[in-house]
């Protein structure tokens, strides 16, 4: 059974720092990529961060870059995404997911795998 947990989310004032993190167990890491995403309230879910575990390619969404960092240690099967100078629209409850990577654009990987979210909250 495929799991991913994550973990590390919290209160935060905005310009602070979180480090979120995905566990994933019950597949092959090194053959997924891995995205971050985030859904606030009342609005849908966003793509946030991806990166191929077989290669450590990455890709942000504009609104995100230059500020998060997603990066990934395989021999923990843990991807983590390092979030700094937080806005309050970046309160939301941030999931990861997994999906085979078949060497396609991460816009085009389907995500088969989901955890069950962490909560950020940013407070001005």
């Amino acid at each position: 059974e495929v799991q991913l947990v994550e973990t590390g989310g919290g209160l935060v004032q905005t310009g602070g720092s979180l480090r979120l993190s995905c566990v994933a167990s019950g597949l092959t890491f090194d053959d997924y990529d891995i995205g971050w995403f985030r859904q606030a309230p009342g609005k849908e879910r966003e793509g946030v961060s991806y990166i191929s575990d077989s290669d450590g390619d990455t890709h942000y969404e504009g609104s995100v870059e230059d500020r998060f960092t997603i990066s990934s240690d395989n021999a923990k099967n843990t991807v983590y995404l390092q979030m700094n100078n937080r806005k309050v629209e970046d309160t939301a409850v941030y999931y990861c997911a997994a999906g085979e990577n078949l060497g396609m654009p991460f816009s085009q990987v389907t995500w088969n795998y989901w955890g069950q979210g962490t909560q950020v909250t940013v407070s001005s």
